[in-house]
This record gives structure tokens, C-alpha cells and sequence, in this order.
């Protein structure tokens, strides 16, 4: 099969190559995915340059991907041949992921996709909206009305703000001035320019002093500050999926503290079970019910991976993803 992979960690240029790679098969228990697309994600860029190679000689990235069941494993029900689907966790925690033209990976990875939903979008469910639709539920998990959502318009809190406001709470998003209409139009009630507004002190006055219930933050380096200037209300929850700065992050403690403030992290690979099934369902509900828009910033073919990971680092205007076949 044509597959894309690194050998060592570096810049994309340096370590990407294409060609043939052995075409896998389904152990007991998997499916076989001929993939039609394969998303770009900003963990798959970072794992690229510094995450090492445990887990063999190459990595065939990317966790995220759709296309075609073709075969199964024994224990699959034959039924699923034929089936268009798409994965999540492709790379996580094993070597090839889906920058290729085929994957076999558990049957439970692989989601079958509603008719109406084409490739290009499916390619961009695994990590950017099931992270989305966790971080709602748990900021509805501690009674939020109102949120702060930090990159309304980034590939994730895009999902966030449709999700959010389509359940009728009240979202303020940042973003700067050229992304802010795609904030809006996903239903941010109040959109901030983080580069020239100060975030805090617009978010406290739009809330009446208050501040939010809610913050979902993409970048906990640049949103912790905020904690210690009102952008909480008392007992919020701030709920964390990322963070530019991987090393500690210092956070205002007397303000956690004496205003009874939450702090809630996760990583979408690192799911329990339940959240994650619960998440896929109600995605499943919202592509049912055509409510979830995605913008895709570019396309690229899989010889151009290299094209594609430079696009994601230098910060693309939406998701990213190659289209195989």
C-alpha cells in the first residue's frame, strides 16, 4: 500500500517520506479501513518533531481518518464489509495510523458514518470533535450557562461553539479580527479580539462583573493568567485540552482557592470508556441532524504530507486533511 511515515523525529521536510509499505490485516477483533482521507492534527504535527519511536522502526501518522471497511478480523461480523466509517485513535498508543491507504485497527475504532456525512469532514472527528463535545459536557457537568470558549474559531472550539450554543448557553469567543465571523456564525453571542482587547477586562464587563461559568481553553499558558483578574465566576470550572507551554504552568492559588474554582483536564486519546462512547453517540445525534459545520482549511494529497504538517504548524484557518483515494 502507499503510505506516508517518519523514521526520527524532525521538521516534516526532514523525516517524511512516501512509498510502499506492507498492507496490513485485520487480527482477531479489527477491521480493515481502506482510507478515503486522513485529518491533520496539531498533536500528530508535535508528535512528529518530538514524541519518540517506541514502538517500532516507523510511524505511519495521523490517529484520525475515513473510509470503507473492506475486511474483518475473526470475531467481526462480516456484515460490517462495506460499511463507511470513520477512526478514532488511529496512532495512539500503536505505529501506524492513517496517512495511508489502508488501517486495521478495532472494530470499535472504526464508527460507521451516516450517508450524508462525506470523507473530507469525517476525517475530522476523532480528536477535534469528540475533545469538543467532552469539554461541553464537562463544563455542563458543574452547571455552566455561560463559557468562555479561547480559539472560537480554531478547529476545536469551532465544534465547541455550535455545540455550546446550540444547547443554549451563552458563549463569549476569542479569536482575532479576520476569524471572528466564523465565531459568530457558530453561535458565539460576543466575540473578543485577543490581539488588540483585553481579554479579561471585556469578559468581566460582558458578563456584568460576574464572569463566566465556563472556560474551554485550547492554551492553558496564555489562559491561566486570567484566572486571578474575574474571568471565572465563583466555583466555575475551567475545562483544559492543551497547552503551547508543556512544562509547568503556574496558576493563581488564592483565587482557586477562595472562590471555590475548578481546573479540569483531559486528553481526547486518553478517554474512559464511557466518555468516550457517550461522546460518539451524541456525535452521532448531531450529524443525524446535520447540526455540526466544519470548516476545512485545505486539502492536500498524500504525497503532500509535508505541505499539509506545515500548514497545521504555521496555523491553519481551520482543519487539515489529505485525501488518499
Amino acid at each position: 500500500m502507499k503510505a506516508a511515515w517518519y523514521s526520527k523525529n524532525g521538521e516534516a521536510k526532514d523525516v517524511l517520506s512516501v512509498g510502499e509499505q506492507p498492507t496490513p490485516k485485520p487480527a482477531p477483533g479489527e477491521v480493515l479501513v481502506r482510507l478515503q482521507t486522513s485529518g491533520v492534527n496539531p498533536s500528530d504535527v508535535k508528535s512528529r518533531r518530538g514524541r519518540p519511536l517506541t514502538m517500532g522502526p516507523l510511524v505511519i501518522p495521523h490517529s484520525d481518518g475515513a473510509g470503507v471497511i473492506e475486511a474483518v478480523g475473526e470475531g467481526v461480523p462480516a456484515s460490517r464489509i462495506g460499511q463507511r466509517v470513520w477512526t478514532w485513535n488511529g496512532q495512539w498508543l500503536r505505529p501506524h495510523g492513517t496517512a495511508a491507504e489502508y488501517i486495521a485497527l478495532p472494530t470499535a475504532q472504526a464508527v460507521q458514518l451516516p450517508d450524508a456525512v462525506d470523507a473530507v469532514t469525517a476525517a475530522n472527528f476523532g480528536i477535534p470533535a469528540l475533545t469538543a463535545i467532552h469539554a461541553v459536557r464537562l463544563a455542563e457537568a458543574g452547571g455552566a450557562r455561560s463559557m468562555l470558549v479561547t480559539g472560537a474559531a480554531s478547529a476545536v472550539g469551532h465544534y465547541v461553539t455550535q455545540i455550546a450554543a446550540r444547547k443554549g448557553l451563552q458563549v463569549i469567543g476569542t479569536a482575532s479580527k479576520v476569524r471572528a465571523d466564523v465565531a459568530r456564525e457558530a453561535g458565539a453571542a460576543h466575540v473578543i479580539d485577543y490581539k488588540s482587547e483585553d481579554v479579561a477586562a471585556r469578559t468581566v464587563e460582558l458578563t456584568g462583573g460576574k464572569g463566566v461559568d465556563a472556560i474551554i481553553d485550547m492554551d492553558l499558558s496564555s489562559t491561566a493568567p486570567l484566572l486571578g483578574k474575574g474571568v471565572l465566576a465563583p466555583h466555575g470550572t475551567l475545562v483544559c485540552y492543551g497547552s503551547n507551554a508543556m512544562g509547568d504552568v503556574p496558576v493563581p492559588f488564592r483565587d482557586l482557592l477562595f472562590r471555590g474554582l475548578s481546573l479540569r483536564f483531559f486528553v481526547v486519546y486518553e478517554l474512559q470508556a464511557a466518555d468516550r462512547y457517550a461522546a460518539i453517540a451524541e456525535l452521532g445525534v448531531l450529524l443525524q441532524q446535520t447540526a455540526l459545520k466544519t470548516k476545512i482549511a485545505a486539502r492536500y494529497a498524500l504525497e503532500q504530507i509535508v505541505a499539509a504538517h506545515e500548514a497545521v504548524e504555521q496555523g491553519a484557518f481551520g482543519n487539515v486533511v489529505l485525501e488518499i483515494g
